[in-house]
């Protein structure tokens, strides 16, 4: 049935609804529980008496931030390197909200202002046919649901020995298939058995991937993959002629062209007390004693509502629902004066492409930002197990169906922690002194699970300046069904009849800089051998000399995309021309380190994948923001993302192509692209010990020398010998292992950390 139409968008609401009173301190405060609630509430009203729409589903509803300027000027940060804040300008607080018809079908997108007291719908606007916002919680329990109860999907396990009660699903948008009429929302479940309440469901694969409408609550399609067998010279094959997708209209068991494969029974649980059932050979150590994180004057940080002050460093910290942390207004106090370096620093979307060629395999490249939110899939954080020591959590809030908040309680957890040797140096000569300053850093962290992955988002801020990154990968492989003696040529058997598909995981982190104001640049380096000068040349006789060739990115449409390059030893600075280094003469900036997590993208470049998820293809994009009145430039795949078929207009690849002028001493925003590629391992198996993918932020020229030399050095009246029969020197036996009487080693009564 085609949607009703509606009414032009509207710029007033005729009915308003009172608000509860707002509690923030900050412009960028996410809404409240009680804000999420009233805003749902005036949608409501708005639909009910102003549009055809007769039932409303949720998707999200979320802060519209204000214009960067205003919230510059609200809280006294300049423009430009030591000028005076903008006047101040009114704030109107807005929230954004996505949801559906569920009735006669169709998204909507609609803006809201709070005006004394009372929410006006400002903007209702239908979105164009095909667009889908975010998968929403809820709809991924329900497909488990929808699926359990179908009689087809009974059926199909059944012949492979599985009762309904043991069908288990994740529910993963459809990625690409065209197979499907745009306007159904779809979602693929990714199936498993599950033989006990708190049996590991993903040791346990089924052979088919059904595809439910989610709005009719029923299952349209099941697909079967086809399998590989070994020709007699050991080359793979695959039971079909084509790794492209059979027609709705063909049985798909049928065409897959092969047996059923009953999951594998085999038990590989996590849970200590399960392994103590299922697995003959668990025993858990015994030698591992306590080790507690001890503060005993309490933390060196302060809260003020979402704004944390440690040390030098301020900023404010929010949930989103989509992001999950967004840090923004970070400044900096260098001896007084208050340094801007970044507006805003979130997660803007991320992509797992797996590498399965045949049919439905290719559809699995989850965007985890986009198409679930990071936000909305955070975990609940555990006192003493996620997080060690003193710790203050902030909570978060996001709209169910229904238009009530969903809260979880500890979603942000915040504290410090010991970070090794920050500084060290030591007077080799006799007599001589060292000094020791050991690191300390601010955790600002989020735990979110997407199914059956698990992604830590530790965002540390240091002593001297520097602001990284970490992204911790666990959670257990996404694996599916093999049978015996079955060739694993895009993946790993990680376990007997366990296939864990290769696959990437590529982030891309949305950087708005503000580097002593507002107006910045990217200059480019690549660090290479002295051009034209080989060994024995005049200029470089000894053959050792390089330079570093830097290069300004001044055209959006030729610079806004670069590439990574290890040869060059390349990275990036964003700087602000309008400042110097008072000795170096350099710009006043801030590096960009991404050798930790560059990683190129293994699908081609006119995938299905690399198509929807154009920012993959580069290291970095650079693009001029632009705020209009739905905010600024923010989702490199575009806004809505789920079920895109090609690369949305409003993506940084459309940005940077059709971007006009420059990206100079201007407004910019960097979307940073890194990730890994995972060849899963059986040491991988059942749990993912952590990977690591790291990104780095660092001041080059923005201080006047090191700003962590005020640090004091410490010597930590808790650190004792390990034995009884030690001296506390190294441990053996009480001897000093020495390289003279010179001081080095902390002798000649010199502390070993002296201040």
């Amino acid at each position: 049935m085609a949607p009703t139409a509606l009414p032009a968008p509207a710029t007033t609401i005729h009915e308003t609804v009172k608000a509860k009173p707002t509690k923030f301190n900050h412009p960028l405060d996410p809404l409240t529980p009680d804000e999420i609630k009233s805003v749902s509430l005036a949608v409501r009203h708005y639909t009910a008496t102003q549009t055809p729409i007769k039932a409303v589903r949720f998707i999200t509803c979320s802060l519209l931030p204000p214009p960067k300027k205003a919230v510059l000027a609200a809280l006294g940060i300049s423009l430009t390197p030591g000028g005076k804040p903008d006047p101040l300008t009114p704030i109107i607080r807005k929230a954004e909200v996505d949801f559906l018809d569920v009735v006669e079908g169709g998204s909507y997108n609609t803006i809201l202002s709070l005006k004394d007291g009372e929410w006006h719908v400002d903007l209702f606007e239908k979105l164009p046919e095909g667009t889908e916002p975010q998968i929403t919680v809820q709809e991924l329990e329900a497909c488990e649901r929808i699926v359990r109860n179908d009689p087809t999907v009974q059926a199909a396990a059944k012949e492979v020995g599985i009762l309904p009660e043991q069908i288990f699903a994740d529910g993963w948008s459809i990625g690409y298939d065209d197979r499907f009429p745009k306007n159904i929302r779809l979602q693929q479940a990714l199936l498993f058995a599950r033989f006990s309440q708190h049996d590991n469901l993903y040791a346990h694969p089924l052979d088919f991937v059904p595809v439910i409408d989610s709005i009719a609550e029923k299952v349209v399609h099941i697909d079967f993959p086809p399998k590989y067998t070994r020709s007699a010279d050991g080359t793979p094959v695959l039971s079909v002629a084509t790794t492209a997708a059979p027609p709705l209209s063909d049985v798909s068991f049928t065409a897959s062209n092969r047996e059923r494969v009953p999951p594998p029974r085999t038990a590989f649980d996590f849970l200590p007390d399960i392994m103590a059932q299922t697995d003959p050979e668990y025993k858990p150590r015994d030698d591992v004693k306590p080790l507690h994180v001890v503060q005993p004057e309490g933390v060196s940080f302060k809260m003020d509502g979402h704004v944390l002050e440690w040390q030098k460093w301020k900023m404010h910290i929010a949930f989103t629902h989509r992001e999950g942390i967004a840090l923004s207004t970070i400044t900096y106090n260098d001896n007084g004066e208050i340094r801007p370096i970044f507006y805003r620093l979130s997660l803007a979307e991320m992509v797992v492409p797996y590498g399965a060629p045949e049919f439905p395999h290719p559809r699995k490249f989850a965007f985890d930002t986009g198409e679930y939110g990071m936000g909305t899939m955070a975990n609940e954080l555990s006192l003493g197990c996620d997080c060690l020591g003193q710790i203050h959590y902030l909570p978060g809030a996001y709209v169910t169906h229904e238009g009530n908040a969903f809260v979880i309680k500890n979603v942000i957890c915040i504290h410090e922690e010991d970070a090794g040797v920050l500084w060290k140096h030591t007077d080799y000569r006799p007599g001589g002194r060292s000094q020791t300053v050991r690191s300390r850093r601010l955790v600002v962290s989020m735990v979110c699970t997407l199914a059956n992955y698990e992604y830590i988002w530790n965002y540390y801020f240091y002593q001297d300046g520097n602001i990284e990154l970490e992204i911790r990968l666990s959670g257990i492989l996404q694996v599916y069904a093999s049978s015996d003696g079955e060739p694993s040529p895009h993946g790993t058997i990680v376990a007997p009849n366990v296939n864990a598909h290769y696959h990437q995981h590529i982030f891309s982190v949305r950087v708005d800089p503000m580097v002593d104001g507002l107006y910045n640049s990217v200059v480019e380096s690549d660090i290479v051998p002295l051009p034209n000068a080989p060994t024995g040349s005049i200029a470089n006789i000894a053959g050792n000399a390089f330079i570093s060739q830097d290069k300004v990115l001044t055209s959006q449409v030729e610079h806004g995309a670069r590439d990574f390059d290890w040869s060059r030893e390349r990275r990036w600075r964003i700087v602000n021309p309008a400042r110097k280094h008072y000795a170096s003469g350099k710009e006043v900036g801030y590096a960009v380190m991404m050798k930790g997590g560059a990683t190129p993208l293994l699908a081609l470049s006119d995938s299905w994948m690399a198509r929807r998820a154009s920012f993959a293809g580069k290291a970095m994009w650079v693009v001029k923001d632009v705020e209009g009145n739905k905010g600024g430039r923010m989702w490199p795949s575009g806004k809505y993302v789920p079920q895109t078929r090609d690369e949305p207009e409003d993506s940084v690849g459309k940005w940077v192509k059709n971007g006009e002028g420059t990206i100079e001493n201007e407004d910019i925003v960097l979307y940073l692209t890194v990730g890994t590629t995972h060849i899963p391992r059986p040491e991988d198996w059942p749990v993912m010990p952590v990977e690591h993918v790291n990104l780095l932020f660092k001041p080059n020229n923005f201080f006047s020398k090191n700003p962590s030399m005020d640090v004091p050095g410490t010597k930590d009246p808790h650190s004792v010998p390990a034995f009884s029969n030690s001296n506390g020197v190294n441990g053996t036996n009480g001897h000093h292992e020495s390289n003279g009487t010179n001081g080095a080693n902390g002798t000649n009564g010199q502390p070993c950390c002296s201040n």
